[in-house]
Order: C-alpha cells, then sequence, then structure tokens
C-alpha cells in the first residue's frame, strides 16, 4: 500500500507541506494497522473501506461511519473481538487454582478418612519427601561437587557386601535425618545398616521405617535413573527402645518389629531420580504418582490413580544369567520372544539395573519384571524388607501382581532377618499368572 503524494513540495504553502507530510504519516501507519487484517472475508468484497471502530452490539461486531475526511481507498478493516472482563471476585474470596500438592493431598486424605493415625502419616510422608528432594538435587549435582564413585576411597563395604558409594551413604544419612525428626518412627532398617537403627526416645514414634536409601547406586557414575524405595508398618504399642548399649527383652523385641510380613505394611512408595524427580506412594488407597516442580519445590500429583494395564508387551530380566535360571523360567522367556505365550504376541526385552526405573516403566506399560532365583543366588537377589515388599504392595495397590514363585505372593512372606532375599515376578496380572503357571 502506497499513497500518492506530489513529486515536489517546490511552491507549495508551508501549510500545504505539513499536510502533505501528516497525510504521509497516517496512511503509513494505517497501512501497516490494517495488514493483520487482510484475510478478513469483510474486505475481501470492497476496495474501499472506512476506518470503523467497534462497538458493541448484538452481534460481537458492529460498524458506523468514520469522521476521518482522508481516503482510505484499499484500507482493510481492523476488527477487534470484544473483551472479556475477568469475573470480580467478592472481597476475602479464595480462589482455588487446581494444584494438588503431596501435602496438600495428604492433608485433605485425613480429612475424608478421619481414621486414627492419619495425621501422624502426612507427618511422616512429609518427611520421606523433603529427604527425596535434597537426594535429587544430590544426584543432579554430583558430577559436579565431586560425590560420585566410592565411599571412603574404597572398601567400604554393607552388609551384603556390595562396595559403597558415596551417595549410598549420604543418601542413608539424610533420610536417617529426615525420618527421625518426622517423631514417628522408632526403628528404622536400611540396606545400609548391618543391623535395625533405634531412633532416640526423644524423637520415637509408633512406626518402623524399612528404605533402599539410593537403588540402582551403582548406575550413578554414568547418571542413569536411580531411586529411593520405602515401607512403612506400625509398631507395637509402647515400643520405646532406650539408648543404652544392654537392651532388655522387651527392646529387642521392638526391634523384630521389622520384620513384618509387607502385608502388614501402612504405606510404601519409590521416589525416581531421572529426567524428572516422582514420587509414586500408597497409603492402602489406591496408587498415586507426583512429579516434583522445581519452580515451586513441591510435589505435584500428577498420576492419580494409577493402574497397570493387565497385560503388557515387555519382559524386564538379567538375560545374562540365563543359562543358570529353572528350564521351565527359560522355556516361558524363549515364548515371549517368539510370540507363543498366552497372548501370541512378541514380547521386547527392556533391562536398565536400577529396580526403580524398571518397575516404574512397568508400572505405567505393562509387562513383567523379574529378578529369579538362579545357580548363584538360590533364594533370589532383591530384598524383602526395604525392596520386594514395598514394591509389591505399590503393584497390588494399582492391580498388578506380585509372587516368589507359583501361587505365592511376595506380601505373605514372613521374614527371618532383616536383609533376607526372594526371588521376585512382578508385574500386569495376567503377565504374572503366566509365568506363575510356567514354572508351577
Amino acid at each position: 500500500m502506497y499513497t500518492a503524494f506530489p513529486a515536489s513540495t517546490r511552491g507549495c504553502s508551508a501549510a500545504q507541506t505539513i499536510g502533505f507530510a501528516a497525510l504521509a504519516l497516517v496512511s503509513t501507519v494505517l497501512f501497516f494497522h490494517g495488514t493483520s487484517a487482510l484475510a478478513s472475508p469483510v474486505a475481501a468484497t470492497s476496495t474501499r473501506v472506512n476506518t470503523v471502530p467497534m462497538m458493541h452490539g448484538a452481534t460481537g461486531i458492529s460498524r458506523r461511519p468514520s469522521a476521518n475526511a482522508f481516503s482510505q481507498a484499499g484500507r482493510r478493516p481492523v476488527l477487534r473481538r470484544n473483551a472479556v472482563e475477568a469475573p470480580t471476585m467478592p472481597a476475602g474470596t479464595i480462589v482455588d487454582d487446581g494444584m494438588m500438592t503431596l501435602t496438600r493431598f495428604m492433608i485433605e486424605s485425613a480429612m475424608k478418612t478421619r481414621t486414627e493415625g492419619q495425621e501422624d502419616m502426612v507427618r511422616l510422608i512429609s518427611s520421606i519427601s523433603v529427604a527425596c528432594k535434597r537426594i535429587a538435587a544430590l544426584v543432579q549435582t554430583a558430577g559436579i561437587s565431586g560425590s560420585t564413585g566410592l565411599a571412603e576411597g574404597g572398601g567400604a563395604v554393607n552388609v551384603q557386601g556390595e562396595e559403597q558409594k558415596k551417595l549410598d551413604v549420604m543418601s542413608n544419612d539424610l533420610l536417617k535425618a529426615s525420618l527421625r525428626s518426622s517423631g514417628k518412627l522408632g526403628v528404622i532398617a536400611s540396606e545400609e545398616e548391618d543391623d535395625p537403627v533405634v531412633v532416640d526416645e526423644l524423637y520415637s514414634g509408633e512406626y518402623v521405617a524399612t528404605f533402599d536409601p539410593l537403588d540402582g547406586s551403582s548406575n550413578i557414575d554414568a547418571a542413569i535413573s536411580t531411586g529411593t524405595i520405602f515401607g512403612v508398618f506400625k509398631a507395637p504399642e509402647e515400643c520405646l527402645v532406650g539408648d543404652t548399649e544392654s537392651l532388655s527383652i522387651r527392646e529387642e523385641n521392638c526391634l523384630q518389629a521389622t520384620l513384618q510380613p509387607g502385608a502388614n505394611l501402612v504405606a510404601a512408595g519409590y521416589c525416581m531420580y531421572s529426567s524428572s524427580t516422582i514420587l509414586v506412594m500408597t497409603t492402602g488407597d489406591g496408587l498415586n504418582g507426583f512429579t516434583l516442580d522445581p519452580t515451586i519445590g513441591e510435589f505435584v500429583l500428577t498420576h492419580p490413580n494409577m493402574q497397570i494395564p493387565k497385560r503388557g508387551k515387555i519382559y524386564s530380566m538379567n538375560e545374562a544369567n540365563y543359562f543358570d535360571w529353572d528350564p521351565k523360567l527359560q522355556g516361558y522367556i524363549d515364548n515371549l520372544k517368539k510370540g507363543e505365550g498366552s497372548s501370541g504376541a512378541k514380547y521386547s526385552s527392556r533391562y536398565i539395573g536400577s529396580m526403580v526405573g524398571d518397575v516404574h516403566r512397568t508400572l505405567l506399560y505393562g509387562g513383567i519384571f523379574a529378578y529369579p532365583a538362579d545357580a548363584k543366588n538360590t533364594n533370589g537377589k532383591l530384598r524383602l524388607l526395604y525392596e520386594a515388599a514395598p514394591m509389591s504392595l505399590i503393584f497390588e495397590q494399582a492391580g498388578g501382581k506380585s509372587i516368589v514363585g507359583p501361587n505365592k505372593r511376595v506380601l505373605d512372606v514372613i521374614p527371618e532377618q532383616v536383609h533376607q532375599r526372594v526371588p521376585v515376578f512382578i508385574g500386569s496380572p495376567e503377565d504374572v499368572d503366566e509365568v506363575s503357571a510356567a514354572l508351577a
């Protein structure tokens, strides 16, 4: 769009010169302002349209003749939509932004159920979530802060004979400190501790916590996903243990409170440290997943009422041990690969080597995760109290299943020692039923 002007302003009066300049300015502004309406169906029907201020009417857009005296040949009209006024709220109104944080979720759940001990559970889960945030920060900056590698320069091992990583020790200390400060725990059992840890009487409470502070830590130097697994039991009444070196029979019995079957768990969950930090947990009333929003430092509900598919197409096992497996298990896996299993579908293999990462994928996509017994590990490799049992409760709350062998639930196994190992087959109900039948 161009506006024609005299080739020269010589001989024009000052007033005429100013008029031409004003006309040029107005035409240029109108041209660029009107280009947004080039595609307007109204503009397509006319080559001469007056500037149309918007008027609010029944149709939402109306026009009136312009008072502008300048010609606007070829000018496209500017169409403006009615402004939508924000609803006004009376002073003092509380607006719900719809964000469901972990803290809010736990408080509202406690208010709905109104069962005894729910307020204590809110404090306990809150303490665990704080520990998860701090561990996530450690994991994300491990390569920068020099926190990778073996603890004490190498040579430090836990009760399982596994070399401890620096982050194993740091994560363990963080979890113990957070759980102790909740004031709701009497005994703590950890993968990194030889024996259950007694919480001093000042902070002691009525729950027992078991946890693997940093599952998959052997992968930490390679920045592969890791996680924290936890389970919470109810301790026997009046289970307070003193700080003395010699324990009474009653106090020894309190330490034995950790040796409970998974069916007694009142809460379980895991935190996964990967591209995002995710907390998946249950208190026995469904399974929910929360993702850490780093902008506000809160876990936000992103996976409500999680349910595992009835069957999947992925199996997750360490096939390096294939030739050490039971021939029945070998046959089951061979059938999955060939598409000759119950579903008739060929399965894909996915294995990270970090239980939390492998289990989280299985929970979302379905299929089966297993760490079976073999010729080397005749009792399996996963620890019952702080790996197998908590994960089994999580899967059963999501509609899945978890067994140690044909028709035997992991949650029914009564532990004989804190670091007891068991074989585990966990996943979609139809997949677990199929492997159970294959092993029978």
